[in-house]
C-alpha cells in the first residue's frame, strides 16, 4: 500500500469517526463508518490504491464529472451513492474527500444529530448592515 493512500485513509477515517455517535466497523476486508449503525462511509486502502464510497444527495451529479468518480454499484448509485478510486500513483483530494463525508454523514445521521452538530457549531453568516429605523431622523 503506498504511503500516501495510507496516510490519505488514516485522515478520512479519523474525520469521519469525529463526527457524534459513530462507530467503525470492517465488512468484507474494508472500512465502513456508521452513524446509529447506518452506513456514510465505505473505505479500502491497499495495494491496488485507495477507493471509497459516500452518499451524496447533494453533489452527486457535480462528483460524477470528475474522472475518478463514478455511481457506487450494488444499485446503491441510484440513491446517491458516489464511489471514487484512486490508483497507485494518483493522489487523493482530501480536502473534497472531507467535504463528500460530511454531507454523506448529514445524509444518513437522524436529524436530531445533525442540528445538534449545527449548534455545536454553526456557520458564520454574514454581518447585515445596520440601517435606520424606519421614521428615524438624520
Amino acid at each position: 500500500m503506498s504511503a500516501v493512500h495510507q496516510r490519505a485513509a488514516a485522515a478520512l477515517e479519523a474525520f469521519a469517526l469525529a463526527f457524534p455517535q459513530t462507530e467503525a466497523a470492517h465488512p468484507w476486508g474494508e472500512l465502513a463508518v456508521k452513524v446509529k449503525k447506518k452506513a456514510f462511509l465505505f473505505m479500502r486502502a491497499d495495494a491496488e490504491g485507495l477507493s471509497l464510497s459516500c452518499k451524496l444527495p447533494h453533489s452527486a451529479q457535480a462528483a460524477l464529472m470528475l474522472p475518478f468518480a463514478e455511481p457506487t454499484g450494488y444499485r446503491l448509485g441510484k440513491s446517491g451513492w458516489v464511489s471514487a478510486r484512486f490508483g497507485p500513483g494518483q493522489a487523493a483530494p482530501l480536502e473534497l474527500l472531507k467535504t463528500w463525508v460530511d454531507e454523506s454523514y448529514r445524509a444518513v445521521a437522524p436529524v436530531t444529530l445533525v442540528k445538534a452538530l449545527a449548534r455545536a457549531a454553526p456557520t458564520k453568516a454574514p454581518a447585515r448592515p445596520k440601517t435606520k429605523a424606519r421614521g428615524a431622523r438624520r
